[in-house]
This record gives structure tokens, sequence and C-alpha cells, in this order.
């Protein structure tokens, strides 16, 4: 039987953006109402769902499913940081996240926010 958890407690709100913000990247805060991308070692706020003319829609709650780079994260409640990629990588120091799934094939974390 499959299953999917995608849309899961979903909850996006728009920033302005500052840098190159790309879907599907992490994201902190830069200023007022600013998102920016974050850099390797970064606590994040949320992944970027869509972007154009400045602004992004940012996903703060819910399931996401995300690239990570070195150690795979460990199912169940795991620091995570930003790697500098868009993606997250796993880190003891991080903001806990409860991992749901960890694809080590393709690299892939499915989180929720």
């Amino acid at each position: 039987m499959n299953f999917s958890i995608n849309g899961y407690g979903e909850n996006t709100t728009t920033f302005r953006t500052t840098g190159l913000v790309c879907t599907g990247h992490t994201v902190k805060m830069a200023d007022n109402l600013i998102v920016s991308p974050c850099e390797a070692g970064d606590e994040f706020i949320g992944v970027a769902v869509n972007t154009g003319d400045g602004y992004a829609g940012i996903q703060l709650d819910g399931y996401v499913k995300i690239d990570f780079t070195g150690t795979a994260p460990a199912v169940g409640w795991c620091g995570l940081v930003a790697d500098g990629k868009g993606g997250v990588s796993a880190d003891a120091n991080g903001r806990k996240y409860l991992v749901v799934e960890v694809d080590t094939n393709n690299n892939k974390a499915g989180i929720i926010l």
C-alpha cells in the first residue's frame, strides 16, 4: 500500500526577498518581512515554494521533502541546519525537526517544519 503525507499542515506566507531565493530552498529572515537564502550552518525558517518579482511564498509549517548533504538525518527528532546549497545538514546543535523519511539514494529527507 502506498500513501503520502504531502500537504500535511502546510502553512505558507508571502515575504519580500533579498538575494537569489530559489524554489525548494531553505530561507532565513534578513530584515522586517524580508527573507534571504541561507548560508551553511544557518537556522532556517522554512522553504520557498514559489518565487518571483522580489517575493516568495515560504512554507513555514507542515511536511516538506528537501535535499540533504553530509550524513543522512536520523528518522525522528533530529537537529538540522541549512547546508548553504538550498538543503539541510544534520547537526546535533541545530533546531530539532521531525524527520519522517530519509531517501539516501536521492539525498532527500521528508521533514515536518
